[in-house]
């Protein structure tokens, strides 16, 4: 993969930022605190370079969380008004996070026997796990392939959020409530999926053709780093943070509900054979991989490849933010099993993993945000008409159980890492390496005394907080370079993870 091999070379700007420098390309702008760069391994950077060197590519961003990914580091942020990357935008197509706030004060959940209660409830409710490993819940919803082909292809439409009893008035609170086909269409993706439906169908397919058995996944969580966390909300104790708060519907001392998933099976089969089919058309053509990275393909705009790949990542982006929605009324009906006329509201749901069209240095472009988050602040021009125009929109960074995740709000300098922030902590160990390294009674004494309940028998170690980069040094990185500002923290009292059901 190191083609290039040039020198890496770190150049500090501040205590938060610096340039990666190589002979052959401009200087990569990285975010992260020395604590933060020295934990950078060199495959990382070369990667970046590889990215910063391919064609078409204008910018690219490090963020604190980044580490080695498929193509391009997970956590950065990758700029081409030309060409379209399927690597920068990863293998589940738009990953997201999402935020539900309850009318309930702490108080309410402090019982043990009452968090065990709302676990059963969202588990009956909400799936966990993937390929043969998913568990049924007994309380999901059933996805025909009629209302799985119209929840790709439209996204949180009107018709859509109406058949999965969604409010539509959580679609105002989405960055991306849908997405269209390449041509600015809903057709184009109706005409794709019909053809990747007749594809998957042929005999000579060696793929199994399970394009319509993976749309039965809407409203599940999935394994890996995805999650579902009852939180308590402590908003900063600032009056600008308060102001922001209110705004955005967040309540000091209540209860919320955090979600972290994707587009599940369905949009990994979109992503993987997207992979597939640039790779072999780059070796009909007979060009050179970028860096010598098989996964840094690319198609240039216009090409039937990239148009093929933008209307896979919008059906991918659609199933994701339906699958999400879904999750929170999931969520929702479930804390109303246990506590009987609570009352919520929709926070916000971002994605980061997604290449989207954007305004940036007066032109519109293509930003691709690879384990990132978009970061738009008060007054900025895509807001507009939004109810987050004046303020900005939430951001929502996941940290780890132990140490608390955010709620933040970009702040005019974010301009810098083309209004992008990381996407949550960062893996500074293998699964493989954690799964070895770490102690699984450690890890499970250290949830009980912090009284954090979860679904699992035994937390994953690959996901145990010690697998995780410092959140509070990410954090610091952050707000020292200026891009976003602390709004409110969010503690941990759940967890429902892919693990077996624990016994309390």
């Amino acid at each position: 993969m190191t083609e290039y091999k040039p020198e890496l070379a770190l150049q500090k700007i501040n205590d938060a930022e610096a340039f990666l420098h190589t002979g052959k390309t401009p200087p990569i702008r990285v975010i992260g605190t020395e604590a933060i760069r020295s934990e950078f391994d060199e495959t990382t950077l070369q990667q970046a370079i590889n990215a910063r060197l391919a064609p078409g590519v204008k910018q690219v961003v490090l963020n604190p969380d980044a580490h080695v990914g498929f193509g391009a580091p997970i956590g950065c942020v990758m700029v081409s008004p030309t060409h379209i990357y399927p690597g920068p935008v990863g293998v589940d197509i738009k990953c997201s996070m999402s935020l539900l706030q309850f009318d309930l004060e702490t108080g309410a959940i402090q019982d043990r026997k009452v968090r065990r209660a709302l676990i059963n409830a969202v588990c009956d409710r909400t799936p966990t796990g993937y390929g043969k490993y998913e568990r049924k819940a007994p309380k999901s919803r059933q996805i025909d392939r009629a209302l799985g082909f119209k929840a790709a292809t439209e996204g949180a439409s009107r018709e859509v959020c109406e058949q999965f009893g969604i409010p539509l008035e959580w679609t105002t609170r989405c960055e991306d409530a849908f997405h269209l086909g390449h041509n600015g269409t809903a057709s184009a993706l109706a005409e794709r999926l019909t053809f990747l439906f007749e594809k998957a169908a042929s005999p000579r397919k060696s793929v199994a053709s399970s394009f319509p058995e993976k749309m039965k996944q809407l409203g599940s969580y999935g394994g890996g780093n995805h999650f579902g966390e009852c939180e308590i909300v402590h908003i900063a104790d600032n009056e600008q943070a308060r102001e922001t708060a209110k705004h955005f519907g967040l309540r000091d001392g209540h209860v919320a509900f955090l979600s972290h998933c994707g587009s599940r099976g369905f949009g990994n089969m979109l992503a993987t054979g997207q992979f597939k089919i640039l790779q072999q058309r780059f070796n009909d053509w007979g060009i050179p991989f970028p860096g010598g990275d098989k996964e840094l393909v690319y198609a240039p705009l216009g090409n039937p490849e990239a148009d093929d790949y933008l209307d896979d990542m919008a059906l991918g982006g659609n199933f994701a933010t339906v699958n999400h929605l879904l999750i929170n009324m999931l969520v929702y009906e479930a804390f109303q099993e246990v506590f009987p006329g609570v009352k919520a509201n929709f926070v916000y749901y971002i994605s980061h993993n997604i290449a989207r069209l954007e305004p940036l240095d007066g032109k519109m472009t293509w930003v691709h945000r690879k384990g990132a988050t978009r970061a738009f602040p008060a007054n900025h021009p895509s807001l507009a008409g939004t109810p987050f125009e004046k303020v900005g929109h939430p951001i929502l960074l996941p940290g780890n159980p132990r140490d608390g995740s955010v709620v933040m709000v970009a702040e005019k300098d974010a301009i810098k890492t083309c209004y992008s922030v990381n996407h949550g902590a960062g893996r500074q160990m293998s699964r493989t390496k954690a799964n070895k390294e770490l102690d699984q009674s450690r890890i499970n004494e250290e949830f009980d005394a912090d009284d954090i309940l979860t679904n699992c028998r035994n937390y994953p170690k690959d996901e145990a907080p010690a697998a995780y980069k410092n959140f509070r040094e990410v954090l610091k990185s952050v707000e020292g370079a200026g891009l976003a500002r602390t709004v409110a923290r969010l503690e941990a009292r759940f967890v429902i993870k892919d693990g077996d059901k624990a016994d309390d």
